[in-house]
């Protein structure tokens, strides 16, 4: 007996695959959006910001060095 999104061979409808499909990328939408939230994202988004300032920095001062 097939199963109700199913055809009789057990392969699912374009219907059903569609729908899990929007329903995955929902969630995953969602739980970025609340990963971006948090207060541990944020100090990670300020820490990564670090790091490239850091890196700007010691690039410009290797560059001061050799006289470019």
């Amino acid at each position: 007996m097939a199963q109700p999104d199913y055809d009789e061979r057990g392969v699912p409808s374009l219907d059903y695959v569609r729908d899990k499909i929007e329903s995955r990328y929902a969630t995953s939408l969602g739980a970025a959006e609340l990963a971006e939230g948090t207060a541990k994202a944020r100090t990670l988004e300020e820490q990564e910001a670090e790091r490239e300032q850091a890196a700007k920095a010691k690039l410009d001062e290797i560059r001061r060095s050799l006289g470019r």
